[in-house]
């Protein structure tokens, strides 16, 4: 049963509306092969709450790389820019899912740990873009996705308070998060993490498919 009564969604973009987290793997795997290194298991799931500027910080020095900081993010531009502009689609459903949140007058946010960059250029072309009122980048608070500074600041753009706001997320740093800053959290299934069970546990609500949305909604 719903705990309260919602008014607004905030989406992660990569991994949650965006079918983007094989990208980023084949982005890591080229950047370390380019090294001759072997690329850890868990390297991705670290970084991904982080943002460029941290990841890249984080990389330089568990690696012990020679590239400055904004060499390691230009080459991961290069690598990634080609894909999210010609490439990267929307997971099944998510369209549908959107015109539904419209037509039901649900405001949309985006709170993203990636750039403009990266993701306008996708959202466009899928068509998603218009749907948004806002959009709210990591770089734009102090801290990562553990905490709940991003979504707190989306939920600021949209003028309601945590308590009115679902976030929508596929990483479990993002959901504990968002649940430490009092909102309400979906789970999103994404085939690149082995995260299901621990997403099951500590959201509110956990989805495979937006199409368990489209029947039954936590804006009904």
């Amino acid at each position: 049963m719903k705990e309260r009564i919602l008014k607004a969604a905030i989406f992660d973009l990569d991994g949650t509306l965006l079918d983007s987290m094989g990208l980023w793997q084949e982005v890591d795997r080229t950047f370390f092969e380019r090294r001759g290194i072997v690329m850890p298991l868990d390297y991705g799931s670290t970084i991904a709450p982080m943002g460029f500027p941290a990841a890249a910080a984080y990389t330089k020095r568990t690696f012990s790389l020679s590239e400055t900081e904004d060499e390691i993010i230009s080459e991961w531009n290069a690598l990634a820019l080609d894909a999210y502009a010609h490439r990267v689609e929307e997971k099944p459903f998510v369209l549908e899912y959107l015109h539904r949140l419209d037509e039901k007058k649900i405001p949309i946010a985006a709170a993203t740990a990636s750039h403009r960059e990266y993701w306008e250029p996708a959202l466009r072309r899928c068509g998603l873009y218009p749907m948004f009122q806002s959009f709210t980048e990591i770089r734009e608070v102090s801290r990562g996705k553990g905490f709940p500074d991003i979504y707190l600041e989306a939920s600021r753009k949209l003028g309601l308070p945590a308590q009115q706001c679902a976030v929508f997320e596929d990483i479990t740093a993002g959901v504990r998060g968002a649940l430490k800053g009092g909102f309400y959290t979906v789970g999103v299934y994404d085939d690149h993490h082995s995260n299901e069970e621990e997403l099951r546990t500590i959201s509110h609500r956990f989805i495979r498919s937006f199409e368990e949305l489209l029947t039954e909604d936590i804006f009904d």
